[in-house]
């Protein structure tokens, strides 16, 4: 009778929207009987325990981002420690770096391309602080998709690096059929192209291009890969 009674009882339960842990609890009967019986009955989880699941959502949710947040503050104090202090030679092989990684390889033309702001102002920086460059001596022509507003691009690129909006050549609007439209909006406010001017200056001209070439093969021999 009392088994009888105990499933009648879980039938009801189910029926009403609880969990089997919720009707193990009120029960004493094991999951695995529970599942016996009450496996052919359509579950709707009742109000009570919907929001048992979105608070146990929430709650894992937040121990999962507590987690991240610690681990980049980890990672963050690790980093300053293996930076220690950083000097006018670590922000020379740093430009050396992104021009590596960033900058135009073609005869004569000094260029540095990205999305990213902070390489396009660090690569000023390092032209300024290693190279005694002025603003005047930079131009930059801005890439756009289609649906991409060139205002908003220029004031944030300008924003951005500190020069005037006279430095800024023509825009180029990306206009191939071709491209996948997943694309547009991914980059709102275009692709820099970040070059120096002055050709006809000595010190901006093809011997500037290549001192910076040289520095880089330089940078590969002493670092041993060619």
């Amino acid at each position: 009778m009392r088994k009888l009674f105990l499933k009648e009882k879980s039938i009801e339960l189910r029926k009403e929207g609880y969990s089997y842990s919720y009707i193990q609890k009120q029960t004493g009967v094991s999951k695995s009987t529970l599942s016996g019986w009450l496996s052919d009955l359509p579950y709707k989880p009742n109000k009570e325990i919907l929001n048992k699941i979105i608070k146990a959502r929430l709650l894992a949710n937040e121990a999962q981002r507590s987690k991240k947040r610690k681990s980049i503050l980890d990672a963050k104090e690790l980093a300053i420690k293996d930076i220690g202090k950083f000097t006018k030679r670590d922000l020379f092989m740093l430009g050396i770096g992104i021009y590596i990684g960033e900058g135009s390889k073609s005869i004569d033309s000094i260029r540095i391309t990205n999305s990213d702001s902070r390489i396009i102002k660090t690569a000023i920086y390092w032209f300024k602080k290693c190279f005694q460059l002025q603003n005047n001596n930079f131009s930059i022509r801005i890439h756009l998709y289609p649906d991409t507003d060139q205002d908003k691009a220029i004031s944030f690129w300008s924003k951005e690096t500190g020069l005037s909006k006279k430095s800024f050549l023509s825009t180029v609007v990306d206009i191939r059929t071709d491209k996948k439209k997943k694309n547009y909006g991914k980059l709102p406010y275009g692709t820099a192209h970040l070059s120096i001017k002055g050709s006809d200056e000595k010190k901006l001209g093809s011997f500037f291009f290549r001192r910076i070439m040289s520095l880089i093969d330089i940078v590969y021999e002493k670092a041993g890969v060619v």
